[in-house]
């Protein structure tokens, strides 16, 4: 436990996300990990990874979330494509560039899903356009 608290502090994890996530491991016996897909808008790529003692309320919650944030929810499989697998988590195969509109909803989308108690992490195939000088 201690290398993973380590490694969300390296990865500047809010303290109280690690608070929470070892509050959560000491009480729940039977969490489920979760991978979830949706797309965020212009059909942005995004996957939600999550731990819950309610597999049911968890998805009810995020579903929600999602569609308040203009994004729609995706089948197991739909999203994963577009990513792979690292240490690091989910990296976007197709960074998919987003305009200055897009790059502020799906902000909001990735802060909403944050700050549900059981997300651990969300990812993205979002890319902001660089600004011409």
């Amino acid at each position: 436990m201690r290398a993973a608290i380590e490694r969300a502090q390296e990865n500047n994890v809010p303290k109280d996300n690690i608070d929470r996530a070892i509050k959560k491991s000491s009480e729940a016996k039977d969490l489920d990990c979760l991978i979830l897909e949706g797309y965020g808008p212009d059909g942005i790529a995004i996957i939600i990874t999550a731990t819950t003692n309610s597999r049911n309320r968890t998805v009810a919650e995020i579903k929600k979330i999602i569609a308040d944030h203009h994004g729609k929810w995706a089948d197991p499989g739909s999203v994963l494509w577009a990513f792979n697998k690292s240490d690091d988590g989910w990296v976007a195969k197709f960074p998919q560039e987003t305009s200055q509109e897009t790059t502020e909803t799906m902000n909001n989308l990735v802060e909403a899903l944050d700050d549900h108690d059981d997300v651990d992490d969300v990812y993205t195939t979002a890319q902001p356009q660089q600004e011409n000088d």
